[in-house]
């Protein structure tokens, strides 16, 4: 099975304007998802994919492969389903450019052991919530599943509610996912739904739609980058960690 790591950089956010150029201890941060992405030993390669010459530039200097893909799409798996038009491939692995911790140990946790190449698959990484503050910080994904792991529903908001007790893990979002192409043909094919729309968060593509997508818990540590206050936590951790490497 031919499996590909890919990478969405995008260049204009209104947010965080070249986010993924951002400096994290003397590296733009697309540098580190893209090293930590490289360790996985079952990716035939990986590709980075941006609407931006800037962040082309700076990441073939450190010897990336670069796609370059329009400005147009909405979300990081549209631009993903354009990848798949040019590099053919059994599973793409999405690594989120704003995931600079994440480690190869936990990116692989995506990619199911036994999968038929001609299968609709759809997984993605999660994990537990280690602050209750962040619980109800909105910038959270909150992850529902059922027992065996098939996303039930996601949101912004605390979910469950506690009405009946306190006796339960919230967990998160973590930026790794995993598609075979017939999953990502699949989306680009089909519109975006009302709770899609409501929600901003495009996996509800294939919830809405009555079509599985695993979350699985990777019980990892994830910083997601959503605004330039952020890149001091990941400092923070990088340096207190002896998992990564500092330069």
């Amino acid at each position: 099975m031919k499996i590909v790591g890919v990478i969405p950089a995008r260049g204009g956010s209104a947010r965080f304007y070249n986010k993924p150029l951002a400096n994290i201890l003397g590296k733009p941060m697309v540098w580190w998802v893209y090293t930590h992405s490289k360790e996985v030993e079952c990716f035939d390669e990986v590709y980075i994919a941006t609407d931006s010459e800037e962040i082309k530039t700076v990441c073939e200097s450190f010897g990336a492969k670069v796609i370059m893909t329009s400005s147009e799409h909405d979300t990081a798996t549209e631009r993903l389903y354009e990848v798949s038009q040019y590099i053919d491939a059994d599973l793409y692995v999405m690594v989120n450019g704003d995931e600079p911790v994440i480690e190869a140990k936990d990116i692989i946790k995506c990619i199911p052991a036994n999968l038929n190449k001609e299968e609709f698959y759809v997984s993605n990484l999660m994990t537990n919530f280690s602050d209750p503050v962040e619980v109800v910080d909105t910038s959270n994904l909150k992850i529902v599943t059922n027992k065996d792991g098939i996303c039930l529903f996601i949101s912004r908001s605390p979910i469950p509610f506690p009405k009946g007790g306190m006796n339960y893990t919230y967990q998160k979002f973590v930026g790794v996912g995993a598609f075979t192409k017939k999953a990502i043909q699949y989306y680009h094919e089909t519109p975006r739904g009302p709770i899609e729309k409501i929600e901003e968060n495009d996996s509800f593509r294939f919830i809405e739609n009555r079509k599985d997508i695993y979350y699985i818990n990777a019980h990892c540590e994830t910083i997601s980058v959503d605004t330039p206050k952020d890149i001091e936590k990941v400092e923070e951790y990088m340096l207190k960690s002896e998992k990564v490497p500092v330069i």
